[in-house]
């Protein structure tokens, strides 16, 4: 296993993602070769404060760039412009076949651009999109598309459903996973023109689909699968881990109020240890760009150590697990469907 990493994406990089290179590959004896991409300089400063790398130096490499996609520079503009950055430079070893998988802590839209660019989509796909694992009460759900696409058609839609039962079948192990189109009532007559038209067309596509659902239903009556453009998934997922963040503020404040109640609290210690583990983010690494001809994982600007290290994971198990071809199988079986969709909007504007 070769893995790809942008050293200079994140909030704290190059510190914190060479740092979790050198976890990873203490941790994942399965990757063979780790490319460190970025500011040789910048990235050899980082090594020299890791003791540990030394020990696996043999496993790492340093592919140096001179520039960054900063995150106040435009997505396509930014890797356009500054054609050495270290996000292009880490897609074209997965290109050139140096690499199984890319990792990047950095600017979101030019990472979502510069695999669609240098990777193109799999074959029946027409735009990628970013899945990320929610966590519930009761299960784990899957949130497509998190912020790829903002303006996004039915035919989109259909293909982020297909691509989100595969991801829930063969990663998160759920045998018929429900497929739920996020909207703003159950019936099929609520929503706008996009979730009306792509309602018709799941109904027709060979997955679970349970039909629509609401705001309340993610976490009230979780499904597997939730389906939504880049633009609803971008604020239902930054809106979610903020009121994680902020209850447990709001828990730590009123539990400290009191002797009474602080000892309560220190009985109760590992039951809000257990539930901060299972809504942090850090657990569950990053979100694969599925979709792309190759394996990309996107992570959270402010990750730590440990999230870029399980990021890392997440894209060695999705090349183990080969998701992509299962997605190019399926996207052949509706491409006549959605081809005959646009088809009849095309006549009827």
């Amino acid at each position: 296993m070769r893995i790809a990493l942008d050293a200079m994406g994140g909030d704290f990089a190059p510190e914190r993602p060479v740092a979790a290179a050198i976890e990873a590959l203490q941790q994942y004896p399965a990757i063979e070769k780790l490319f460190l991409v970025g500011r040789e300089d910048a990235i050899r400063a980082e090594l020299a404060k890791c003791p540990a790398a030394k020990s696996v130096s043999d496993r790492f490499e340093i592919r140096h760039c001179t520039q960054v996609v900063e995150m106040a520079d435009g997505a396509v503009d930014g890797i356009r412009k500054k054609k050495d950055n270290s996000i292009s430079r880490s897609v074209e070893l997965v290109k050139d076949g140096l690499a199984d998988a890319v990792v990047s802590a950095g600017h979101t839209g030019a990472m979502v651009a510069a695999t669609t660019i240098r990777l193109r989509t799999l074959p029946g796909i027409d735009r990628p999109a970013i899945a990320t694992t929610i966590p519930t009460e009761s299960n784990l759900f899957l949130l497509i598309d998190a912020g790829a696409n903002i303006d996004a058609r039915p035919r989109n839609l259909v293909e982020y459903a297909i691509m989100g039962s595969i991801y829930s079948k063969e990663v998160l192990k759920y045998e018929s996973p429900r497929v739920g189109l996020l909207s703003i009532g159950t019936e099929e007559a609520k929503g706008n023109d996009l979730t009306k038209e792509t309602f018709k067309l799941l109904r027709q596509a060979p997955i679970h689909f349970v039909g629509n659902i609401e705001g309340h239903d993610l976490f009230e009556r979780p499904v597997e699968v939730v389906i939504c453009d880049g633009f609803v998934g971008n604020v239902v997922l930054k809106t979610s881990e903020s009121i994680c963040t902020a209850i447990f503020h709001w828990l730590k404040a009123e539990l400290m109020k009191t002797p009474f109640r602080a000892f309560g609290a220190w009985l109760s210690r590992n039951a809000y240890k257990a539930i901060r583990r299972k809504t942090n983010y850090e657990e569950y690494g990053g979100s694969l760009l599925l979709g792309v001809n190759g394996i990309a994982v996107i992570a959270h600007g402010a990750s730590t150590v440990k999230a870029i290290r399980n990021a890392i994971r997440v894209g060695m198990e999705a090349k183990e697990l080969k998701i992509n071809p299962l997605i190019v199988e399926q996207a052949g079986k509706i491409s006549p469907l959605l081809a005959e969709s646009e088809a009849n909007v095309a006549i009827s504007s």
